[in-house]
């Protein structure tokens, strides 16, 4: 599984997903994050991803990045997230298993 080489890369693909999913992000921030992989503001489009990820595949990465900018047009994780959810990365569960081994950096 590939890494990611850098802050920029992983932004580059959340624009990437973004664009996809024609959601408008305005800012990006990558910090450390003691509870959590990542947050979103709607109102600013502001998504703040957990700095932790850039040190996990690739494809843990786009989980999260898919993950929350979803939650830009679906609050909740109801039917309609998870079929999004499906359609952008098929078996996300196995992908949300993985990350749940993980342990947030305290």
């Amino acid at each position: 599984m590939k890494k990611w080489q850098s802050k920029e890369e992983f932004k580059t693909r959340v624009h990437e997903w973004a664009k996809k999913i024609d959601m408008d992000v305005r800012v990006i921030s990558i910090r450390v994050m003691k509870n959590k992989w990542a947050s979103f503001a709607v109102g600013s489009r502001l998504l703040i991803f957990n700095a932790e990820l850039l040190t996990m595949d690739k494809e843990l990465g786009d989980y999260v990045i898919v993950h929350e900018l979803l939650h830009f047009a679906v609050p909740n994780h109801g039917r309609l997230w998870k079929s999004l959810m499906r359609a952008h990365l098929g078996d996300y569960e196995a992908l949300e298993a993985r990350l749940n081994k993980k342990s947030i950096s305290r």
